[in-house]
């Protein structure tokens, strides 16, 4: 692996380590509706990142069909549902430890493998099946302790783990659009691209969910958290993501970003004193590990 390192991967580890962090950092802004957050995040990362995109959307080739299409992709699936679910689902810490979330978030590369098998045409390694059981198995005794769920939080914990198996969903998914369009262009205007796209979609399902009577419910305090969170584990996080795996090899980059989850689990330990059961952390290494022969396997 030494000798596949390099600035990309420390790229990859830093977006890791933000996104660790992010559970934390929007914590005091769950009194907002899911959709709101998804708003405000991504509106005033756009206000950020223009000055850096806006000159090159000007040129024709910034808007060819291929990169529009991929941008409204990306947009809708990573940027507002996987984005929307995912922060649903850390809302309902009653129901389910943070880091639980964090865990399930890493099946992230079954889907990925298999949006490339469906929209690349790319052929399934024969023990891809193996391991996406195992790793399923795995995610259900990380959700439920002992694989016994607890009646009196049974639908909660049901709709949290849901919540958080939609974002790998609609973020692993996204992962073969997103690669796709970082060969058409640079990681800055991917980047620029999908929080526009991003911004507009959320703020129709503002109207949709009829939730807009409360974007003028945001106070000072509040936008100041959005904008700390864009210029970290938002925007910013996702600008060094796309600019370290445009130098990272997908198996690679696989394997670093397990930063993600295992320093969710110390946070949720050190910080909120959430100890998960033996059975759960047994769990958690049995789906890292299938996770890691999936994507070397398959990459």
């Amino acid at each position: 692996m030494k000798k596949h390192l390099n600035n990309g991967s420390i790229l990859i580890v830093l977006a890791a380590i933000l996104w660790a962090l992010d559970g934390i950092i929007r914590r005091n802004l769950y009194v907002l509706p899911a959709i709101i957050i998804v708003f405000y995040e991504h509106i005033i990362g756009v206000i950020i990142i223009s000055p850096f995109v806006l000159p090159s959307l000007f040129k024709k080739k910034i808007f060819t069909k291929k990169i529009v299409l991929l941008s409204v992709v990306i947009g809708i699936l990573s940027g507002l549902l996987g984005t929307l679910w995912f922060t649903s689902a850390l809302a309902r810490v009653n129901f389910i430890p943070f880091s639980v979330v964090y865990l399930l978030q890493k099946l992230q590369p079954i889907f990925a493998i298999s949006a490339a098998h469906f929209f690349l045409k790319e052929k399934l390694n024969k023990n891809y099946f193996k391991w996406a059981a195992l790793a399923l198995v795995s995610a259900y005794f990380v959700t439920f302790p002992n694989g016994v769920v607890n009646i009196n939080t049974g639908s909660g914990t049901i709709m949290a783990a849901l919540l958080a198996l939609g974002a790998a969903f609609a973020w692993g998914t996204s992962t073969v659009f997103s690669k796709m369009l970082l060969r058409e262009t640079t990681h800055t205007i991917a980047t620029g691209l999908r929080f526009i796209f991003t911004s507009v979609f959320a703020l129709l399902a503002v109207f949709v969910l009829k939730k807009q009577a409360l974007l003028f419910d945001v106070n000072l305090s509040q936008i100041s958290q959005f904008i700390f969170i864009a210029l970290s584990t938002g925007m910013v996080a996702l600008w060094l993501y796309y600019k370290g795996l445009q130098k990272t090899q997908a198996k690679i980059s696989t394997l670093l970003e397990l930063v993600f989850p295992l320093l969710a689990v110390v946070i949720d330990a050190v910080l909120y004193k959430v100890v998960l059961a033996p059975s759960q952390y047994f769990a958690g290494v049995v789906l890292i590990y299938s996770i890691v022969n999936l994507s070397k396997r398959n990459s």
